[in-house]
C-alpha cells in the first residue's frame, strides 16, 4: 500500500510545471528593466506571482504602464523571453505602451521563428499606441513567418500610410483568422487595400469600427467579397435549375457536359436503380469527396468572412459620391447578405444609411430567411423611427456582437 501511495505522489508531482522557470524569469525581467531604466510592469509581476503560487504556466503576457512616473518599456520583456527561451507564451498584449522603431523590430524578430528557438505566440494585441509606417512595414514582414492567428491593432492610428506594410505581410496568409483595426485613422484608400487582402487570406473576423472609410472605401472593401458570394449564389441557382429540369437519367449526362458535379443528383439516381452495390459505392465516393473538400477548406484562402464590423465609418450620403454611392454600397452588401452562408454577424451601427438602403437590406434579409440560410446578426442605427428599421431587427437574430475590447 505504501509503495502504491508513494508512486501516486511521484506521478502527480512529475505532472506539475517547473516553477523555478518562472522565478528565474522574474529575476531576469527585473534585471533587464533596471538596465533599460524601465519600470517593472505590475501586470507581468502579478501574473508571474499568481502562476508560481498556483503552480501553473504563464501563457498570456499583458504589458501596461504602471502608476510610477517611470514608463514601462517593451524591449526588457522581449529580451527576457529570449534569454530564458520561454516557449510557453501564447498571447502577447501591449496596452498603452510607448513604442519606437527598435521596439517593433525586436518584436518582429521574436515572432519570425527564424532562429533555433520557436516562440509560438498565436495572438498579438497592440492597443492605444502610435505606430508609424516604417514600424507597420517591419511588423508586417514578420507575419508570414509567425504563428499568429489573431492580430489586434486597435487605436494605433497608423492610417493609410501604414496600411501597405500591413497588407503586404498578409498576402496569401493561411493562418490569420481575426484582424481588428478599431480607430486606426483608416480612410477610403485603406478599404481598397483591405478588400483584395481578405479575398487572398483566411481572415474570417474583420473589425474596422471607428474609422473613416466612407462609402467609397467600404464599397471597395466588400466588392470582391460580395461578388464571390453572388457568384456562388448564381451557381447554386443554376445547379438547382438543372436538377429540376432534367430527368433522373439525363442528369449525369447534363452534369458531365457542363462540368458540374452534383452530390444530390448522384445520390438520387443511385437510389432509384435496383443495384444496391451501386448505391453503397456511390455514397462512399460522395462521402470521401465531401470529406476531402472540408479538409481542403481549412487551408484554402478566400473571402470566408464570418463577422464584419463597419460601425462609425461615415457610410452616408454626405461623402464622395453622395446618395448614389450609398445605394451602390448597399447593393453589394445585399449580395453578401443573400448569398454568404459564412456571414453570421454584420455591424453597421453609427452610419446614416437612410430609409432606401434600409429597405434593400430588409428585402435581402427576407430572401436569406426564405432560402433557409444560417441566421445573421445585424445592427443598424435608425435615423428615424420607421417600420423598415423595426422589421430589420425582427428579421435578423438578436445581435450579440462582440463589444469593443477597449474603450477610447
Amino acid at each position: 500500500m505504501q509503495g502504491k501511495k508513494k508512486e501516486t505522489i511521484k506521478t502527480k508531482d512529475s505532472s506539475l510545471p517547473d516553477i523555478s522557470i518562472l522565478e528565474k524569469f522574474m529575476k531576469t525581467y527585473e534585471r533587464h528593466c533596471t538596465f533599460s531604466q524601465s519600470s517593472v510592469s505590475g501586470m507581468i509581476k502579478r501574473s508571474l506571482r499568481k502562476c508560481i503560487e498556483n503552480e501553473t504556466i504563464l501563457t498570456k503576457f499583458v504589458l501596461t504602464n504602471s502608476q510610477n512616473s517611470q514608463p514601462v518599456f517593451l524591449t526588457p520583456l522581449l529580451r527576457t523571453i529570449r534569454d530564458e527561451r520561454y516557449m510557453l507564451g501564447k498571447k502577447l498584449c501591449i496596452w498603452g505602451i510607448q513604442l519606437n522603431n527598435q521596439d517593433i523590430a525586436n518584436l518582429a524578430m521574436l515572432l519570425e521563428r527564424n532562429g533555433r528557438t520557436n516562440y509560438p505566440f498565436c495572438a498579438l494585441e497592440i492597443t492605444h499606441a502610435l505606430i508609424d509606417a516604417w514600424s507597420m512595414e517591419r511588423l508586417g514582414a514578420a507575419f508570414p513567418f509567425s504563428n499568429l492567428n489573431s492580430i489586434v491593432l486597435d487605436y494605433t492610428k497608423f492610417g493609410d500610410k501604414g496600411i501597405n506594410g500591413l497588407v503586404s505581410g498578409l498576402e496569401g496568409n493561411r493562418k490569420l483568422l481575426t484582424l481588428s483595426l478599431f480607430y486606426c485613422s483608416l480612410e477610403s484608400e485603406s478599404g481598397s487595400k483591405l478588400g483584395p487582402t481578405v479575398v487572398q487570406t483566411a481572415i474570417c473576423n474583420l473589425y474596422l469600427d471607428g474609422n473613416n472609410l466612407q462609402c467609397l472605401g467600404a464599397l471597395e472593401l466588400i466588392t470582391p467579397i460580395a461578388m464571390y458570394a453572388d457568384n456562388l449564389g448564381r451557381d447554386k441557382e443554376t445547379h438547382a435549375l438543372l436538377f429540376n429540369n432534367y430527368s433522373d437519367h439525363q442528369i449525369p449526362e447534363a452534369d458531365k457536359g457542363l462540368g458540374i458535379h452534383s452530390t444530390a443528383s448522384g445520390l438520387n439516381v443511385a437510389s432509384k436503380t435496383g443495384n444496391s452495390n451501386t448505391v453503397e459505392s456511390s455514397m462512399r465516393k460522395e462521402k470521401k469527396k465531401k470529406g476531402s473538400k472540408k479538409k481542403e477548406k481549412k487551408t484554402e484562402v478566400g473571402p470566408w468572412l464570418v463577422k464584419l464590423h463597419l460601425a462609425d465609418n461615415g457610410i452616408d450620403g454626405r461623402g464622395k459620391g453622395g446618395e448614389k454611392m450609398v445605394l451602390e454600397f448597399t447593393q453589394f452588401l445585399t449580395y453578401l447578405i443573400k448569398h454568404s452562408e459564412h456571414l453570421t454577424e454584420l455591424d453597421l451601427d453609427g452610419n446614416a444609411i437612410g430609409e432606401l438602403c434600409a429597405t434593400d437590406i430588409l428585402e435581402a434579409l427576407k430572401e436569406r430567411k426564405k432560402d433557409k440560410m444560417p441566421g445573421l446578426n445585424i445592427k443598424v442605427t435608425p435615423q428615424i423611427s420607421s417600420n423598415t428599421f423595426k422589421s430589420i431587427f425582427k428579421n435578423s437574430k438578436k445581435l450579440t456582437s462582440t463589444k469593443k475590447r477597449m474603450k477610447k
